[in-house]
């Protein structure tokens, strides 16, 4: 399996002709519909296209720390498609909202481009069952995928400015009373993370196994 940790900050390219990553700009490799997609999601995403042999994917991601500035995402996702677009027969999204408040349904809906269901990648990682069973208590719930129990203190802590501001706390997470780990993976350093995360930030703890969720089946769909 290809070992993927990106980092926050980090731009991601993948081929599938030969299973090399850069971040020097995407390269066409032998895949007909190109991902376009967070950078959160890249170690599952590959692993995924790994453990099917899918020959159908290239990918190409978006730096993950634009969670925390959203207003990059559209024009972001815009060049990627500008770029690819002659190149590949499709091109699918791998988005949720993400706080775009529906800036980028509607440049999907311009382009002719699908992306994956869901207001956030941890809706598609839950699927919808599980977010309708859980929504309301979940109303009060902060969540952790696989990605961001592993980059906790850069994207989160010190990404919101906590480590400098500790002051912030009260507006970030005060209304705040559990953090759910939505675990892509059994992985026990992981899990003491999470928890380590729940500590540092005064919640509730609780841990939910997902596995890939919609993320895997919207994938199989149009493998």
């Amino acid at each position: 399996m290809t070992d993927i940790d990106l980092s926050p900050r980090q731009n991601f390219d993948f081929a599938t002709d030969n299973g090399k990553n850069t971040d020097k700009g995407p390269g066409k490799g032998v895949g007909k519909v190109l991902l376009i997609a967070c950078g959160a999601l890249a170690r599952e995403i590959i692993d995924l296209i790994e453990v099917n042999d899918w020959t159908t994917y290239d990918v190409t991601c978006l730096p993950a720390k634009w969670h925390n500035t959203p207003n990059l995402i559209v024009d972001g996702v815009r060049g990627k498609i500008n770029n690819a677009r002659d190149r590949y027969e499709k091109i699918f999204v791998v988005y949720g909202d993400c706080g775009t408040g529906g800036l980028l349904d509607k440049l999907l809906k311009e382009e002719g481009i699908e992306r994956i269901e869901g207001p956030h990648c941890y809706a598609f990682f839950s699927g919808k069952d599980l977010v309708a069973r859980h929504q309301e208590e979940d109303i009060t719930s902060f969540f952790l995928t696989d990605y961001l129990a592993r980059h906790f203190e850069k994207l989160i802590w010190q990404g919101l400015g906590l480590d400098r501001h500790p002051q912030l706390y009260q507006d970030y997470f005060g209304h705040y009373k559990k953090l759910v780990y939505l675990a892509q993976t059994d992985d026990e350093a992981l899990k003491e993370k999470a928890m380590a995360a729940a500590e540092k930030l005064k919640l509730d703890y609780e841990y939910r196994f997902t596995g890939y969720g919609e993320l895997e089946s919207e994938l199989i769909k149009r493998s």
